[in-house]
């Protein structure tokens, strides 16, 4: 069990109020490195915590419930959304991922950062709901390493090859969208690492 670190101020999820812990919002395009960054962010910034999304999609070799991801069937998945208990939701190659409200809720007021991990779409759909959201685009270093990592990854996926570069390209396209952009590097983690580390520091020091 974790200590509940003190915020020192009261946080309003979805007003203009003064903000202390801070809501990480990271995308980018498919085969970037977001979720090895975010863990090893994790791993190193005691404050931070994440929420894991919630997917209709089976779980690949490897993957553990409530590490992962949260795995539901699509049914639940609609009651979710009926219940309004999803901040945000998306399709995404067929299967529907979402971000759990509660779970960002809680963690933010019990002083918590909070990462999120989302695409595209979710983002702006965040964005809208907690203008004070920090969004982070993990880009690659170019368009050609970026798909030869995609390639890598369509040896052991089943989903269509042609429609994920695609999508990437236009993912790329939004990162002057967002609040930062981090380039993750093939093989230098500790680079994107050392960058997220001065936006958080940064983000921290505003009054």
């Amino acid at each position: 069990m974790y200590p509940t670190p003190a915020s020192g101020k009261t946080w309003n999820p979805w007003g203009p109020a003064e903000v202390s812990p801070l809501l990480l919002v990271f995308s980018g395009p498919s085969g970037v490195g977001k979720d090895t960054l975010i863990d090893k962010i994790l791993d190193i910034e005691p404050r931070t915590r994440k929420v894991t999304t919630v997917t209709t999609r089976p779980p690949r070799p490897g993957e553990s419930e409530g590490i992962d991801y949260q795995f539901v069937s699509p049914e639940r998945f609609r009651e979710l959304i009926a219940e309004g208990a999803l901040l945000e939701h998306a399709l995404v190659y067929d299967n529907w991922y979402g971000v759990p409200r509660a779970d960002v809720d809680n963690l933010l007021a019990d002083g918590w950062d909070v990462i999120l991990r989302t695409d595209i779409q979710g983002v702006t759909s965040i964005k809208r709901l907690a203008p004070h959201a920090v969004t982070i685009f993990v880009s690659p270093e170019d368009m050609t390493r970026l798909e030869a990592r995609i390639r890598r990854r369509g040896a052991t996926e089943t989903d269509d090859l042609a429609l994920r570069l695609e999508t990437a390209r236009n993912e790329m396209a939004a990162a002057p969208t967002f609040d930062y952009i981090v380039v993750n590097p093939e093989n230098a983690l500790d680079s994107a690492v050392e960058s997220v580390r001065r936006i958080l520091e940064k983000e921290r020091s505003r009054p």
